[in-house]
Formats: structure tokens, C-alpha cells, sequence
């Protein structure tokens, strides 16, 4: 069959902003061409663009969507063309637009935004609902978007004081031999979310609102006997907590209060013979208004897209060599 070669071409209005579109020694544009099996000739003022009719069509598509995202002062990724190019093939590309929010800015001037679709449906479903769960694999923005969310509540002064927490599944022997009293040796699970809430809030602003007792970032055996009423409450590594526990930290919520359960059913590391909360939370809670289950997967993580390949190579591997599990 003959093809139907075409030849298109998009504007460039903004020089500056050229560098950033190209990437260093084209880059992008080479991407974008061999994404689509065209040429992309850089000219003064233009880019052209050769290839079959259907494959032009959509390189033009990509081009000009990143051009908005540069109009809107975002910076150009190698994920963000991934995406956009996704969304091209797919016919979605119309609500790229929809990723243009700002949710927070950072203490260092830094913008957050949603990245994918996913992601956009898990901010809106925080916005909606008392109590989200946001299932994934790692990389997909679980915790942090949560924290942004949390933080950006607690700035508007929707609620009082921000609560973060995550089960240490090691609390017996392993912590037993790192030095210091029971807050030191949990700190090492608590590190993830000590790291989003600096690079989100500074560390000076957190300090400051710890010490009023604003934020509190704890193990999760300590919210037991707990209401927590105002606050925004962050459990994370929810796959690790045991049916009880689960049942235990959603019984916390208090009035004026939102809660948000993030975890990996992949990376349970619950002992042998012990049921994963989360997992059975699945089945207990559908259909409740107010709860919502959303689920991110491989299209939402924004790390390495090498990740993106390593969560799919391991979704094929465990479909073909299922393992017994009692989790």
C-alpha cells in the first residue's frame, strides 16, 4: 500500500522558548520523530514536518501542545513529552489541558502539578471525598501529591493540624538494634515523608509548626485511642498495615477531618499468614459515600520512564509465574 506522504508545519512565535521545546541538541524533536516514523527539519521561524498523513498529523499535535505548556511557564520533560505523546495516540489529547492546575508552591518557588490524568482524578477525588485511598506502584505520586494537597488545606486554614503516619512492619528485632529511644529507631520508615514535607514546606516551616504541635509525623501505633478531629490525616504504606490496624486508623476520623490512604498491594511486607488491611479494605468499603478508591498504575509514574518498563515486565512476569501468597 502507497502512503500518503504529507508535509506540515507549526510556527515557532517564541524564540526563547525554542532551546526548551528542542531540548539540548534537539532532543525532543528527535524523539518526537521517531516516536512517529517522520522528519522534523527545524527552520528559521517554523518546524516541518514529513511523514505519512495520519503520523504528521499527530507529531503537529505533540508540538503545538507542548508549545501551550511553554505558554503556561512549564518546563519541558522528557516525561511530559512521553505523556503528551500517550495522550496524542490515544485521543485524549484535548484534556492535557486539564494537567495546567497549580496546586501548591513550594517554599522554593517550586510548582506542583498534576502530571498525569491519574493523578488529576486523585486530586479531584481528595477535593470530593472525606476519605480517599490511592492505590499504586511506586513513582506514581501517591504520598506526595497527598502531602500537597494536606499542606495547601492547612495554609488555607481548611483544617488545623496535618497528621502523617506509616506502619513500621520491622518494630520488633530489626529495630531493636538501632540506637536511640522509640521515635529515633522508627524515624528510618518515616523518612519518606519527612523528605516531601521539606522539599513541599521548608524545612524551617515545619520545624516551626511541629514544634506547635501543628504537624505530626508518627508511627501508626500511635494514633490508637485517638479522635482526631480538623485535621488532614496521611496513611502511607497502607499495604503493611494488618486488618486491624486498618480498621483501627479509619475509626480515628473526627469531624472536619479528611483522611488519605496511599499503598502498593505489590509490596506487601506483612509477616506470612498475615492479610493484608488494605487489601481487604477494598472489599469492605465500595460503594460508600464519601470513599473513594482510586487506582493509579504504570501510565501515572513520573520517575525514570524505565520504571514505567520495570512495573510492566513485572506485571507479565507474576501473570505467567503467579506466586502463592498468603498476603
Amino acid at each position: 500500500m502507497v502512503k500518503n506522504i504529507t508535509e506540515e508545519s507549526v510556527e515557532i512565535t517564541n524564540l526563547e522558548n525554542s532551546k526548551n521545546l528542542f531540548g539540548d541538541y534537539d532532543q525532543h524533536l528527535i524523539f518526537i520523530q521517531n516516536e512517529f516514523d517522520v522528519d522534523v527539519i527545524i527552520r528559521e521561524g517554523e518546524i516541518r514536518i514529513i511523514g505519512e498523513e495520519d503520523n504528521a498529523a499527530m507529531a503537529v499535535k505533540v508540538i503545538k501542545l507542548l508549545i501551550n505548556k511553554l505558554d503556561e511557564d512549564q518546563a519541558i520533560t522528557s516525561h511530559m513529552i512521553d505523556y503528551t505523546i500517550r495522550l496524542v495516540k490515544e485521543g485524549e489529547d484535548k484534556r492535557t489541558n486539564e494537567l495546567n492546575d497549580i496546586i501548591y508552591t513550594t517554599a522554593r518557588g517550586k510548582i506542583i502539578r498534576c502530571k498525569t490524568l491519574g493523578q488529576k482524578n486523585y486530586v479531584n477525588a481528595i477535593i470530593n471525598n472525606e476519605i480517599v485511598f490511592s492505590i499504586g506502584p511506586a513513582g506514581t505520586g501517591k504520598t506526595y501529591l497527598a502531602m500537597a494537597m494536606a499542606i495547601k488545606a492547612f495554609k488555607n486554614k481548611e483544617i488545623s493540624r496535618i497528621i502523617l503516619t506509616r506502619p513500621a512492619v520491622e518494630a520488633g528485632e530489626k529495630l531493636g538494634f538501632l540506637p536511640g529511644d522509640l521515635q529515633d529507631k522508627v524515624d528510618p520508615y518515616l523518612r519518606p515523608i519527612y523528605d516531601a514535607l521539606f522539599d513541599i514546606m521548608g524545612i524551617e516551616n515545619y520545624q516551626k509548626n511541629v514544634e506547635r504541635g501543628l504537624i505530626e509525623v508518627a508511627p501508626l501505633a500511635y494514633m490508637r485511642g485517638r479522635t482526631l478531629d480538623d485535621s488532614f490525616i496521611i496513611l502511607d504504606e497502607a499495604q503493611n498495615t494488618t486488618s486491624e490496624q486498618m480498621k483501627m486508623f479509619l475509626t480515628r476520623l473526627g469531624f472536619g477531618s479528611k483522611a488519605i490512604i496511599t499503598g502498593d498491594k505489590t509490596q506487601i511486607d506483612l509477616p506470612k499468614g498475615r492479610f493484608s488491611g488494605l487489601k481487604e479494605v477494598e472489599m469492605i468499603l465500595k460503594g460508600i459515600r464519601g470513599i473513594e478508591f482510586i487506582y493509579l498504575d504504570e501510565r501515572d509514574v513520573v520517575r525514570h520512564k524505565l520504571v514505567q518498563y520495570i512495573i510492566k515486565a513485572y506485571d507479565r512476569y507474576e501473570e505467567k509465574n503467579p506466586r502463592e501468597n498468603t498476603n
